[in-house]
């Protein structure tokens, strides 16, 4: 195995992280975990023994205990520096002490280190984290437990204090030295349906009747070799929601932990319009660095994630409206684009971009995006036609904030949408670049199609977009609301939006109720939701809603250490230590000074094991090319305007030679096309249903253009086709 991916072999030290344990609660969309790290040294020698691992960009860590033969220390958040020496103080004290921190370069890489840990010791840290979850286009709630830390590219002018630096060795599966248990507890008012997992489960059990709470857990003896994800099925969730949540007792009643604090969950029901003309610049930036040869996941003959782009690109190309505007780049430790400047969308430009596509491969080394990304926003823009920008990668960047903030400088003039391809790809780096843009996040992992999750979002992008979103509250006097959640300048179809509150004032003493309005137009129509909720505040332990808030603005402000103005660094200092929510410029620490052993000479550093799947996945990659799918194949001859030619190429995928397809003509005087693009419809309604969301697009134009050019001809070029292929479409799919 090359050592680019970072499989280090031949140590026999013994590992002393020896299971991890995690605790999961989820209630309706939002997820409370508790993971435990057990540890044992079984040495001669005090260690040091560190831990690098990911977590969803979206966690937000508020606790962080050591239990120490049995003792418990919970751990106090401070400033990262202070923290730093302060656990380097206890070590030189002979001290045990745990100190947990997020990475300076990148919000979803954490270390965890226990020092002074003595010969036969065993320490268990546990640190508890609250998340919101994901909706998926099918209505399911994803919960990921990451497993796999890619190796990140680096730079080299990167600071030394990057948890990245970290040489921890990364082993293939079957020499995992460490399990992993995990048991989840899910509670919805609407009815659990199903859950489903990429991983073993133990059958689920209803723990009450009405089927709102139920059980699962990971089978015995899991071996975390991969993401676990967990997708969770509610008979309802459109259902729009607020929940008050009581402030801290102890806190200032008019501050972020001592005021009630509110959560909002929209669902709007917006319908599908698409927009009036055809309008908007289409940047395409693809990753083609050398991990794009990987396949995309570890199932046998899995497409590789090269050519699962180059697929997606022809789909996306195919699905352009005309008279828009595109280009695409690739982009690895140098960037390649198809044109100098983004280019109408026609048939020769459309065709010399396919023929590119083709030829597409991972051979631009590294993961450096930065670059591309300030050579689209330097060109001028184009009026009438907003930039949207969908940027594919496998995520293995690591100037992860430095990109953010460049993103976010130009967020006024683009929207982005972002997909991660693979397990490992970086959260922080997906999820951010879509949030600052008001775009969307998509990953790609296991089963997923890249295709369809593409073409999902072209769908959004190309809707008429809703404007003028207002959201207004109607409270008892003496009572108000703030906003903590930044002002949201665009929803789309099928998308949830979650809003956190401050409540300021006075709570009635009584039982009453408050109103809140969501207020949107869409083509000159004024749509509005309304939700009335109580305002009894829920009493919390954890303060969810309020830690969850406290991660939206530390989302916000926190840029990493040389990204972040010193202003909004105190901020994020403030609001972290007040809330105890982890951000990158603090860290937990936790001191055992029972222990008073001192350290003779440096302490012995055991860097534990990552799991690693590129050796395993490595045999299993199964090229599927353009000439391999049928569907695809078809779909590469369509013109730009939608339309097939009757020819030679378009007969051998239809598998009828093009003398007896030209005779079966009904309408041999008109356009030969208008029969060929009927006949190529029909085959894909009844050769591609599965992936239809993957060519729905492309038929829209087609369709267009037939009405345009065919018209009342269709039902007869119908009829006729469906006797031809011997199939039964309905003319119904034509609009007729």
């Amino acid at each position: 195995m090359e050592q680019h991916c970072g499989l280090i072999t031949g140590n026999k030290e013994p590992v002393p992280l020896k299971s991890i344990s995690v605790t999961l609660s989820i209630n309706d969309f939002v997820a409370s975990v508790s993971a435990t790290l057990n540890y044992e040294n079984e040495e001669k020698v005090p260690l040091e023994a560190i831990f690098v691992f990911p977590m969803d960009e979206d966690s937000a860590v508020y606790s962080f205990e050591a239990s120490v033969d049995g003792k418990k220390i919970v751990a106090e958040l401070q400033e990262k520096m202070q923290a730093r020496s302060k656990y380097e103080d206890a070590l030189s004290q002979g001290h045990q002490a745990s100190l947990l921190e997020e990475d300076d370069f990148s919000r979803d890489v954490f270390s965890c280190t226990v020092g002074n840990l003595q010969p036969g010791a065993k320490v268990a840290v546990t640190l508890r984290y609250v998340q919101e979850l994901p909706l998926e286009t099918d209505g399911a709630l994803r919960y990921v437990l990451p497993a796999i830390l890619n190796p990140r590219y680096q730079l080299s002018e990167q600071s030394a204090n990057s948890c990245l630096n970290i040489k921890t060795p990364i082993v293939p599966l079957e020499d995992l030295p460490y399990t992993l248990s995990m048991v989840a507890t899910i509670i919805s008012q609407h009815g659990i349906e199903r859950v489903q997992s990429n991983c073993s489960l133990s059958p689920m059990q209803y723990l009450a009747d009405d089927k709102t709470s139920a059980q699962v857990s990971l089978a015995e003896g899991h071996k975390f070799d991969r993401d676990v994800e967990l997708l969770i099925y509610y008979n309802e969730v459109h259902s729009p929601s607020v929940t008050v949540e009581m402030g801290m007792q102890d806190m200032k009643p008019d501050s972020l932990m001592g005021a009630p604090s509110a959560m909002v969950s929209f669902y709007p029901d917006i319908p599908e319009v698409e927009a009036s003309k055809a309008c908007g610049e289409f940047v395409f930036l693809m990753d083609r660095s050398g991990s794009m040869e990987l396949p995309m996941n570890n199932q046998m003959h899995s497409q590789l994630r090269i050519e699962a782009a180059k697929e997606t690109l022809l789909l996306l190309l195919k699905s352009l409206p005309m008279g828009c505007y595109f280009n695409i780049y690739g982009f690895g430790s140098s960037y390649e684009k198809f044109f100098l400047e983004s280019v109408k969308y026609t048939q020769e430009t459309m065709k010399e971009a396919v023929k590119r596509v083709q030829d597409l491969e991972a051979d631009l080394g590294g993961t450096e995006i930065l670059r591309p990304l300030c050579d689209i926003y330097k060109a001028p823009s184009i009026l009438g036609h907003p930039l949207q920008l969908f940027v594919f990668t496998d995520g293995e960047v690591a100037d992860t904030f430095r990109v953010i903030k460049e993103v976010q400088l130009n967020s006024k003039k683009h929207r982005c949408f972002s997909f991660g391809i693979g397990e490992g790809a970086s959260t922080s780096l997906i999820k951010s670049i879509a949030r600052v843009t008001g775009g969307t996040a998509e990953f790609i992992t296991d089963k997923d199609r890249m295709q369809t999750k593409a073409l999902g979002s072209l769908k959004f992008a190309l809707n008429a977009s809703v404007g003028d979103i207002s959201l207004s509250w109607k409270l008892p006097p003496g009572l108000s609301a703030t906003m903590l959640s930044p002002e949201h300048t665009v929803i789309f179809r099928g998308q949830r939006l979650i809003i956190y509150a401050q409540l300021t004032g006075t709570l009635p003493q009584v039982e009453s109720s408050g109103e809140v309005c969501l207020k949107y137009t869409l083509q000159g129509r004024s749509l509005e939701n309304r939700v009335t909720f109580s305002l009894q505040p829920k009493v919390n332990n954890s303060f969810t809603i309020h830690r969850l808030a406290a991660k939206s603005l530390i989302q916000r402000k926190d840029l990493g250490s040389h990204e972040t103005s010193e202003g909004e660094k105190e901020d994020v200092v403030n609001i972290s230590i007040q809330s105890g929510v982890l951000s990158s410029f603090t860290a937990f620490i936790a001191i055992n000074k029972e222990l008073n052993q001192p350290v003779q000479g440096p302490l012995a550093h055991r860097a534990n094991f990552w799991p690693m799947m590129l050796q395993d996945l490595a045999v299993c990659g199964f090229d599927y090319s353009f000439g391999e799918n049928f569907a695809i194949q078809l779909i590469s001859l369509q013109n730009a305007n939608g339309s097939w030619e009757l020819d030679e190429d378009l007969s051998k995928i239809l598998d009828t030679s093009l003398e007896d397809i030209t005779a079966a003509n009904p309408a041999k005087d008109r356009d030969p096309s208008m029969w060929a693009t009927v006949l190529a419809v029909l085959w894909l309604h009844a050769n591609g249903k599965d992936l239809k969301c993957e060519w729905e697009l492309l038929e829209r134009k087609a369709v267009a253009w037939l009405h345009d050019n065919a018209g009342s001809f269709i039902p007869m070029l119908v009829q006729a086709a469906n006797s031809l292929l011997k199939v039964s479409v309905t003319p119904a799919v034509f609009g007729f």
